[in-house]
């Protein structure tokens, strides 16, 4: 079993929802599962069709299927598609796999077809095939979708174990690789009964590309505090990953999640 990363083009976010005193240019990534099931596809890109979203992110786009060819697939080959989330920076390639099951938490198919949400189009398109999850699944043998919300209420991850180790297709639950290793580094705190004293706002936009839900420090430091950190991060440690990719970061996380759950900590 093998993943690699596909570069389906990048946006643009304004300053203002970056919270920066300049625009941020972000990638778009998707993952490439070969797996002796099949392949699986993890995001499918940006989608187009929203004149004020792409007034608004200006948006650059590889076509998928220059980028699946690129990795020696095509989009008849791929047998089964998992979006982390449905905004519109990550199902964009989803009609052209008409036919093919999408996975995805059945709350987040549901806010996705409430409307204001993503690109209409992206999501009841002629042949679209969903299969709706309540929850956690092991969909091929050693392939879990795993709930991580935060970005969105029905954002999920997938955690991939290969011969090389386990890797976690982290999506957009953080936007970066260092609020993870910061996350991580706040729920090892927990674990081993520090108290750090200062933790991170939860926030964001879920109907934005961006915010994750992990922003700036905020309150008042307390020297008696916990910092808290997404409790999922709890089960995505069981699995023992050492490797945790995104889809708007080429950085990399490695390392070693200690298994243990957070009750000595302040999970948010």
């Amino acid at each position: 079993m093998s993943v690699r990363r596909l570069d389906l083009g990048y946006f643009t976010r304004p300053a203002e929802e970056a919270g920066t005193p300049w625009p941020r240019v972000e990638p778009v990534l998707a993952y490439l599962v070969r797996h002796e099931a099949g392949l699986l596809l993890f995001d499918t890109g940006l989608g187009s069709g929203d004149p004020e979203a792409e007034a608004h992110y200006r948006p650059r786009r590889r076509d998928l299927r220059e980028a699946l060819a690129a990795a020696g697939a095509g989009p008849g080959d791929i047998d089964l598609v998992v979006n982390c989330h449905l905004h519109f920076d990550h199902c964009g390639g989803n009609p052209l796999l008409a036919g093919r099951p999408v996975l995805v938490q059945r709350r987040e198919l549901a806010a996705a077809r409430a409307g204001g949400y993503t690109i209409d189009a992206l999501v009841d398109f002629p042949g679209a095939r969903y299969e709706e999850l309540d929850g956690e699944a092991e969909v091929w043998p050693g392939v879990h979708v795993v709930p991580t919300p935060g970005h969105t209420d029905g954002h999920q991850s997938l955690v991939v174990a290969g011969r090389d180790g386990v890797t976690v297709l982290a999506g957009q639950a953080y936007d970066f690789a260092s609020e993870f290793g910061s996350d991580e580094m706040a729920r090892r705190a927990a674990l081993d009964g520090a108290a750090p004293g200062r933790g991170r706002a939860a926030g964001g936009a879920p109907d934005a590309p961006g915010g994750s839900g992990g922003g700036p420090a905020g309150g008042a430091g307390d020297g008696g505090a916990a910092v808290p950190y997404r409790p999922w991060l709890d089960r995505l440690a069981g699995f023992g990953p050492g490797r945790v990719v995104f889809a708007h970061d080429r950085s990399v996380w490695e390392g070693a999640m200690p298994a243990g759950g957070g009750a000595a900590g302040a999970p948010r």
